[in-house]
């Protein structure tokens, strides 16, 4: 149709189209707007307000999935119910602020706006800006407003929910100990593997131990699909770029070819920290002085730097190499732009500690000519260029395409060659591509013979299409056994491991050393570092509720009242130290665990809010969204 836009048919056509979508669509579009969709407190959800919330919400997914967008992750994601949620929320915070005496005026709304930072132009409001955003954003300035509105009151509804709601230094202290408190601890390990070779499953423990675990086994929706692959690459030979395309773009973009001032730079770092004592800076401070004056008197700074330098660049006699402003410590980047080449600075004071600066080099700020960076601009526009014609190629593919049309006769047609896939899960990479979760559930949610948009993946473009769809399904035991016979000598042998294991906790229990048990048992004994709550158990790893047991335990009660398992086998613990917390490192943190704590109670409280207001509220559907 592109390439038969001025056609007189092709303009009929539209005419006709356009009358059928006026008279009929048109009609079906007001019927739907005027409908009730639910009433809230009898308060009526129209059908107006549903559409707009439904098409914000599509827009932002749309937004965020791209090229892999296509209509029916609409029921993936639920969102016409999701829209009617969000309805129902917004109406009842509405109608509790009233109640609340709380609302937003329009000066409110206005100066909210003006004080947005992406509309600010050096620091003040731009009408320009402000529309330009909301028009890239394909967003009405009254609906941004009434956006804003809503922002601001449901700010002013959670300002008077957490106004009285305070976190005490308790609390604090008590979340910060939970946080990191560390303890030890011992334990022996009972392996499966020792116990696999002399289990034999008979037919019948099989069947029945298939029979129990049979849905575990179910093989997962499985698709094959074709793909055709649009590369760049194959469109460059089309590509022609002329002098005066180069010559612009080296214009439009002169800034880019700006080489900003850079120093090169060698230092002798002395390591200090921040809260160091006066003693200890003053001893730093006193080394550091002895080698500055070293190399005043013109000692070799590169050797000085490889004998005294604490920092990572030592073995390189200091070496920086070229920086620019903006990637060093503010102090040092102060200091070092401030000499002359061959310069050596006075000791500079940052968080690291104290250094001594000599300056190798300089270069100024310069822009490159253009016969420096022609060949850059040259590729640059190619690639660019070779992009647009893969694309064009792409869209004018599916625009000429037939409804439900055989991608891969389709594509011969057009000389151009599709792949093939064998069958594989949502969860699997399709083969010779890869790609992403999100790119897979999309493609899984085409129906029938229908096609993808066009998706661009790693900067080239793709069409797929589903060629067969196996359904999940349960498998009958012959079809899995030998997974099945495995995974049983894997169960039986963690049993006879997790009794091993419990046999020796019991005799624990009946007062046995630890040391003799162990002894008796051959069982080797292994000891962990202090781990706290929010660290793996090292050695362990993640081990089911094994961190709640150990914390639970102390000098009186050393072993718990059960074993512990993961995939590598059963655990017996025993602990053995404890450590609390540094009352050093609590104060420097402790606003930053009031502050993670704050965010937590008010966000427990506003859903916990809203949810009461959900019970409470009289929601009556009278329209069903699935439906429409």
């Amino acid at each position: 149709m592109r390439k038969q836009a001025k056609s007189w048919l092709i303009k009929f056509l539209i005419g006709i189209i356009a009358i059928v979508f006026i008279f009929y669509f048109g009609y079906s579009f007001t019927a739907r707007q005027g409908l009730k969709i639910a009433y809230v407190n009898g308060e009526v959800i129209s059908g107006i307000e549903y559409q707009k919330e439904y098409h914000d919400l599509l827009e932002g997914l749309r937004r965020q999935y791209k090229q892999i967008w296509n209509d029916n992750l609409i029921k993936v994601f639920d969102l016409k119910n999701r829209a009617l949620e969000n309805i129902i929320n917004k109406k009842l915070i509405s109608k509790e602020a009233k109640k609340l005496g709380l609302d937003v005026t329009e000066s409110e709304v206005q100066k909210a706006i003006m004080d947005y930072p992406a509309f600010q132009v050096n620091g003040q409001f731009h009408m320009g800006r402000y529309q330009a955003l909301l028009s890239n954003n394909r967003m009405k300035p009254e609906d941004f407003e009434a956006s804003m509105g809503n922002q601001l009151l449901d700010g002013k509804i959670k300002q008077f929910l957490f106004s009285f709601m305070e976190v005490t230094d308790r609390e604090v202290l008590e979340h910060y100990t939970f946080a990191n408190e560390k303890v030890k601890i011992s334990f022996v390990q009972f392996k499966p593997d020792i116990y696999k070779k002399s289990i034999r499953p008979d037919q019948a423990s099989m069947e029945e131990f298939f029979k129990k675990s049979r849905e575990s086994y179910r093989v997962p929706e499985k698709i094959k699909i074709a793909w055709l692959e649009l590369d760049p690459k194959a469109f460059r030979e089309q590509v022609k770029i002329e002098d005066k395309e180069i010559e612009g773009d080296y214009e439009y973009r002169m800034d880019t070819f700006k080489e900003p001032h850079k120093v090169k730079a060698r230092h002798i770092l002395f390591k200090l920290s921040e809260d160091a004592t006066e003693e200890k800076e003053k001893e730093v401070r006193n080394i550091a002085k002895g080698v500055l004056e070293e190399a005043q008197k013109g000692k070799d700074f590169a050797g000085l730097a490889g004998k005294y330098s604490e920092g990572p660049t030592k073995t390189k006699g200091g070496d920086l190499g070229y920086f620019q402003a903006g990637q060093m410590d503010k102090n040092f980047e102060d200091a070092a732009f401030k000499l002359k080449k061959g310069e050596i600075s006075d000791l500079v004071r940052t968080r690291f500690g104290y250094h001594i600066i000599k300056v190798d080099d300089i270069k100024e700020e310069r822009a490159k000519p253009l016969e420096e960076v022609r060949d850059q601009i040259a590729e640059g526009l190619i690639t660019n260029a070779s992009t647009e014609l893969a694309h064009e190629k792409g869209l004018t593919l599916i625009d000429q395409m037939p409804y439900e049309a055989d991608l891969s006769k389709y594509a011969a047609e057009h000389n151009l060659k599709v792949q093939y896939t064998g069958y594989f899960s949502q969860t699997e990479a399709i083969e010779g591509i890869g790609g992403t979760d999100t790119l897979r559930q999309s493609i899984f949610a085409l129906e029938g013979k229908e096609t993808s948009e066009l998706v661009e993946l790693e900067g080239k473009f793709y069409l797929f299409q589903v060629l067969d769809r196996k359904a999940s399904y349960v498998p009958e035991l012959d079809e899995v056994a030998t997974k099945v016979k495995e995974t049983l000598i894997v169960d039986l042998a963690a049993k006879k491991a997790r009794a091993a294991a419990e046999n020796f906790l019991a005799e624990l229990d009946k007062g046995k050393s630890w040391n003799e048990l162990a002894k008796q048992k051959k069982k080797e004994t292994e000891k962990t570092d202090f781990f706290s709550r929010r660290e793996p158990v090292p050695k362990l790893g993640n081990v089911q509720g094994l961190q709640e047991a150990v914390f639970g335990l102390s000098q009186d009660k050393k072993y718990p009242d059960t074993i512990f398992e993961n995939d590598l086998g059963a655990y017996v613990i025993t602990w053995e130290a404890y450590k609390g917390i540094d009352e050093t490192e609590y104060l420097k943190e402790k606003e930053k665990y009031r502050m993670s704590l704050m965010q937590v109670k008010h966000k427990t409280a506003f859903e916990n809010w809203l949810l009461d207001l959900r019970k409470n509220a009289e929601v009556e559907i009278v329209t069903s969204v699935t439906e429409r």
